[in-house]
């Protein structure tokens, strides 16, 4: 198996070798792992248990006080699953593959996603605020009760946090030579309005699978949706492009068509890996079995 992971693209992070440590263990679990879906999902799995990304525990808290994950988890056959806007789960990562395996759907959200976590023993009542991230969400506040106010707050306020940790989204590519897997995970933008959903569970946005290979994205979230990142690599990788250019280019691509910020890991069929952003930092790790 080979792996590459990534724990967000923006500023560059407190404790960046703290942060690598976790990045290198996420990577080493996917490394040993049967197949390349159940590498993504060992993989992020690590990653949504750190409160030092925005996944899972600890991440970025709605403009109600409310932290709700997204997911999404594509193969190269062309199957997928995601989650959407789903409060108290700790491993969006593993609903999404229970989509993936066990439905018919897509892209489910609450209350049916809740209820398919709850058949499958993910437990979902989980309190994903921690005492660093009730403080910062509290520090923007308070936030006006009367909807119109509040629209007006979160457009003032959105995406500006004490520590900028808004791009900390989470996520893995992995192939065994054979087949390919692309899971991405987050708990969104801070301060976003109540209900706000990003890129990340978007099917050829936040993560993309198919022959040529499989990617993975993080950052502006609005901006990746818009242009359909990681579905732009992969078609890169499938027109001959090799897979660091293509990484490069679809980065390039994003900020001149929307002058935002953003970061791809890329992991062709062959084995070879790809890796760009625009930010300030993003760092990444890679095993191989």
């Amino acid at each position: 198996m080979r792996i590459i992971v990534h724990g967000g693209a923006g500023k560059v992070p407190d404790e960046p070798a703290a942060r690598q440590a976790v990045l290198d263990e996420a990577a080493e679990q996917g490394r040993v792992a049967s197949s390349p879906v159940e590498a993504v999902e060992r993989a992020i799995r690590v990653l949504e248990t750190s409160p030092r990304f925005n996944a899972g525990i600890g991440g970025a808290i709605q403009s109600d006080g409310v932290v709700r994950t997204d997911a999404g988890l594509m193969t190269d056959d062309g199957q997928a699953g995601a989650i959407c806007g789903v409060p108290g789960i700790e491993h969006p990562v593993s609903l999404a593959r229970v989509v993936y395996e066990d439905t018919p759907h897509v892209l489910m959200t609450t209350p049916g996603a809740t209820e398919l976590a709850e058949a499958n023993g993910i437990e979902t009542d989980i309190d994903l605020v921690t005492e660093d991230s009730k403080a910062r969400w509290e520090s923007i506040g308070p936030v006006p009760d009367d909807v119109d106010d509040r629209v007006a707050f979160v457009r003032e306020v959105y995406g500006t946090v004490p520590d900028e940790s808004d791009h900390d989204t989470v996520g893995a590519v992995a192939t065994d030579g054979n087949h390919q897997a692309a899971a991405t995970s987050t708990d969104g933008r801070w301060m976003a309005f109540a209900g706000r959903v990003g890129d990340t569970p978007q099917i050829g946005a936040g993560f993309y699978a198919a022959a040529a290979g499989g990617a993975s994205a993080t950052g502006a979230g609005e901006a990746i949706a818009t242009v359909g990142l990681t579905r732009h690599v992969v078609a890169l990788l499938a027109s001959g492009q090799a897979v660091q250019s293509a990484a490069e280019q679809a980065i390039e691509h994003l900020e001149d068509t929307t002058g935002d910020e953003a970061g791809i890991i890329v992991l062709a069929r062959d084995g070879s890996i790809g890796a760009a952003n625009n930010t300030d930092a993003m760092q990444t790790a890679t095993a191989v079995e």
